[in-house]
């Protein structure tokens, strides 16, 4: 089992004051959240680690404790192994290896990550009570401690999206029903989730047993496909009909946008079919990121005319015997 530097996880000296430890967990937990990164077990595995850093570095009494044990962590777990617990770094109290810290409790690690135990061995050593005489717990003999109520375990249900609704947000009312009780839940979906997001909301899976926490709700997003645009991340692209006329000549023409009134996109003339125009900002929201958006993405569409008068047959007769004037003159 190695040391774990908690201060080089968060990127803070040992000098950092508590306002910078938190500045810089808020931070890290910002960028490597799975509700940001789906998907991505990396980004998971470095949140563990930051939550794990900030549950000691961000605790006074933790802090104290593992500021203390530094470099003799090793004569401390071996004085624990073999049940020495006057020779602890920690010294201290009677009936031996009591540090008097927070026991780290199960609903603690259940509203962090559900089932599954966040914490490193080097946590659960030093860090964790055990309640049989382990470092950090607060109790004595093996079995004076009744067993501890069960937390009630998560849930994952999928929601179908319309992408009008990802992109402004939406409210679901769920019905739920669990030991044959029912009931409805409102549940609020942030603006810019995708295909595969979760939304967690705390405390409405299954109930815990002996009044201990209720699990959470994860809703897993599944894309409805969209008939006028296609999503790449937080980019939207579309397509833009362009008259001919415009496109060989210059104008203005429209452009579907998500967040309200068609665009207005200026066109070049000579303009090419399937030319591609970026309208910045005019994208899918970045969840958590008030403000910030993707990109739209216009793919020009030239229309040509199906219908025409005698008028407009002659002005296009004429323009192909000019056309075909200017080729013979050229040859």
């Amino acid at each position: 089992m190695d040391f774990k530097d908690y201060y080089a996880t968060l990127g803070v000296p040992k000098t950092a004051s508590e306002k910078e430890v938190k500045q810089a967990y808020r931070k890290l937990a910002r960028k490597h959240h799975p509700d940001v990164n789906p998907g991505d077990k990396s980004a998971e595995a470095k949140f563990k680690e930051i939550n794990e850093a900030y549950e000691v570095v961000g605790d006074p009494d933790k802090r104290k404790k593992y500021d203390e044990l530094g470099a003799n962590w090793k004569l401390y777990e071996q004085a624990e192994r073999g049940g020495a617990g006057a020779g602890s770094p920690f010294g201290g109290g009677q009936g031996g290896g009591q540090g008097g810290y927070r026991t780290m409790t199960p609903e603690e690690m259940q509203a962090l990550f559900g089932d599954e135990d966040p914490f490193s061995d080097f946590f659960r050593t030093f860090f964790s009570g055990g309640g049989t005489g382990e470092p950090g717990s607060r109790g004595g003999r093996a079995g004076s401690r009744a067993p501890r109520p069960q937390p009630g375990r998560d849930i994952e249900h999928a929601i179908d999206l319309s992408l009008d609704d990802a992109y402004k947000g939406t409210t679901r009312r769920l019905s739920m029903k669990h030991d044959g009780q029912a009931r409805t839940v409102d549940v609020r979906i942030p603006a810019g989730v995708g295909e595969g997001s979760r939304v967690r909301v705390a405390g409405e899976g299954e109930q815990g047993g002996g009044g201990a926490k209720s699990g959470d709700l994860y809703l897993r997003v599944h894309m409805n496909p969209d008939s006028r645009f296609e999503r790449k991340g937080q980019d939207l692209h579309v397509k833009a009909r362009v008259p001919v006329h415009t496109a060989v000549l210059g104008g203005e023409a429209e452009v579907p946008n998500l967040g309200g009134k068609p665009l207005r996109l200026k066109i070049p003339a000579g303009t090419q079919n399937g030319q591609v125009f970026r309208l910045k900002g005019h994208g899918m929201p970045v969840v958590a990121k008030p403000g910030e958006h993707g990109d739209l993405y216009a793919t020009v569409e030239a229309e040509l005319p199906r219908d025409l008068t005698p008028e407009e047959r002659s002005h296009y007769e004429a323009l192909a015997k000019l056309a075909s004037g200017k080729k013979n003159s050229a040859a």
